[in-house]
């Protein structure tokens, strides 16, 4: 559908004109009161359909093919309480409402319903209502989402008089299905989002109400010297998420992580989140991660490469999506980072994967056994998508 610009005119008000009485005549006139310049038609709030055709009960010479050529000037106006216009998409398709600018629609409400059918025969009533009464710009009424053929719009009079007057309408068709594939953001009050747990007592691995960074509910992550649940090296107590993205998979994540204000500082390593392989032993292929007063993310195990580092900040929540690529292969892979709403690492390629091995999700507070000191972590919002617009 081609948009046209509004055009800057100003619109000239002839001097002495009144508003006039309702219309009499077998035609509606457009009031005198003042000249219109060709204004182009503007939606919000919906997306709209092709159509294949339109139809109406009947017309004064306006036709129903005015309400589908981008201008507000134009209309399809039949007399009548219960006059109706129809619009054929051509197949089947979602959809959740429509958008109609209404003639005069700035000094009259239109009373209307809105109904769908699949065979042009067979209706159901979606919507019933009133405009506003208040614009001649177009207004989006919505409903649960219908699969249908055409949509058809029934006018039952206005405030003024019976005339039914369209400038313009558009079907409009249902929002995207999100693609978020799963949450973790502990807003069931529990850790029931998640696989399973690595802890060695549920005290390490806490739902609290604060604080939160979205919500009401994040987890407090706990670690003291001597936690070994699972009789493997270091300290630990973690989530686990069986995420096990396929091998050239695309997905983004979002968390948010804050480190308690006495958080330890040490010259070793601190992990607080990372995508394991599948193998027993050694570094995973990607994980985030405390040293010293650093933030770092290191991709590719023991060294790996260190793709991203920041200051350590504790007391404050820390935002972060990450967008990868999983493969072995480092002209496939790619990872990049935002933390706290900026772009910190632009799209790099590089092995996400080791070959023949998926990963899953561990978050919590894993670290060198070397460590004294108690360690907290919260997290929060744990959500994975496979659009952007999924995790923001």
């Amino acid at each position: 559908m081609k948009k046209l610009l509004v055009l800057a005119e100003t619109l000239l008000i002839i001097a002495g004109a009144g508003c006039g009485a309702p219309e009499t005549s077998a035609t509606e006139a457009t009031p005198d009161t003042f000249t219109t310049a060709a204004a182009g038609l503007t939606v919000q709030n919906c997306t709209p359909l092709a159509t294949a055709s339109v139809i109406a009960s009947g017309h004064d010479g306006n036709l129903p093919d005015n309400t589908r050529d981008d201008l507000l000037d134009t209309r399809w106006s039949n007399l009548g309480k219960g006059s109706w216009i129809d619009y054929d998409l051509g197949s089947d398709k979602a959809i959740s409402g429509a958008a109609i600018a209404w003639h005069d629609g700035n000094v009259r409400a239109n009373n209307f319903t809105l109904m769908v059918s699949s065979d042009g025969v067979n209706y159901t009533q979606v919507y019933s209502g009133t405009s506003s009464g208040t614009t001649e710009a177009a207004e989006t009424y919505t409903f649960a989402s219908r699969t249908a053929r055409r949509l058809r719009i029934y006018v039952n009079g206005n405030t003024l008089n019976d005339w039914a007057s369209i400038a313009e309408a558009r079907v409009c068709g249902a929002p995207a299905a999100s693609t978020v594939v799963w949450r973790g953001d502990f807003e069931t009050g529990d850790i029931s989002q998640w696989s399973s747990t690595q802890m060695v007592s549920s005290d390490r691995l806490q739902v609290v109400p604060s604080p939160v960074r979205q919500g009401s509910y994040a987890l407090k992550a706990t670690v003291r010297q001597g936690d070994d649940p699972i009789n493997s090296s270091g300290n630990r107590n973690e989530l686990v998420k069986m995420t096990r993205e396929p091998v050239g998979s695309e997905y983004y994540y979002r968390f948010n992580t804050m480190f308690a204000s006495d958080f330890p500082s040490v010259r070793t390593w601190q992990l607080f989140a990372q995508w394991h392989h599948e193998g027993c032993c050694g570094s995973p292929p990607l994980e985030f991660y405390v040293y010293g007063e650093e933030v770092r993310l290191n991709i590719g195990g023991d060294p790996g490469v260190i793709v991203w580092k920041a200051p350590l900040v504790r007391g404050q929540w820390q935002d972060f999506i990450l967008h990868v690529k999983w493969s072995p292969d480092a002209t496939v892979g790619f990872v990049e980072l935002y933390h706290n709403g900026q772009l910190v690492l632009p799209k790099r390629n590089i092995a996400t994967q080791f070959a023949g091995m998926l990963n899953y999700l561990k978050v919590g507070l894993y670290r060198s056994d070397t460590v004294t000191q108690t360690g907290v972590v919260y997290h929060d919002g744990w959500t994975m998508g496979r659009t952007l617009a999924d995790v923001l």
